[in-house]
């Protein structure tokens, strides 16, 4: 067991645990913060995704060690109340089903329109293909970032 002080959503959190416990499992259960799921565990879903440092990661792979002093970003930190753009445009569309990849599928769009105000079909199918969504509302996500890239 290994103590980490961690900068999750703009605090600082210390937690103490294996220094192989995926960033997913620290977040979940020594913080509290269940906004962000776990899905495959192999990183290939894209349910667990984070901003690490402002870019996307996958949390359930991602060891605790290498975390390190870099800021985190989970579904919580993104917006106090829930009104940032994206967030905003999921509801607009109508986007979620069941729901459970929406965390992950958000965080990877915020991630997408950080880097590219003004993304094309093509930029989308793109950064988005890693995430998976069972229920199918591909088309209704891709009109949700095309609105919060208008609205941003």
């Amino acid at each position: 067991m290994a103590t980490y002080t961690l900068k999750i959503n703009g605090k600082s959190q210390t937690v103490e645990t294996d220094a192989d416990t995926p960033l997913l499992w620290v977040l979940r259960d020594n913080v509290g913060l269940v906004g962000t799921k776990f899905g495959c565990g192999i990183a290939q879903c894209g349910a667990c995704t984070v901003h690490v440092d402002g870019e996307a990661m996958r949390s359930c792979s991602l060891p605790i060690s290498l975390v390190g002093e870099k800021s985190i970003t989970t579904i919580e930190g993104l917006s106090a109340d829930a009104s940032h753009p994206l967030q905003n445009a999921w509801r607009e569309h109508d986007v979620p089903q069941c729901g459970y990849c929406q965390a992950g599928q958000i965080m990877n769009a915020a991630a997408l329109l950080k880097n590219n105000a003004n993304p094309s079909d093509a930029d989308i199918d793109s950064a988005m293909s890693g995430n998976i969504c069972r229920c199918g509302t591909y088309n209704r996500i891709k009109a949700a970032i095309k609105t919060a890239a208008k609205n941003s």
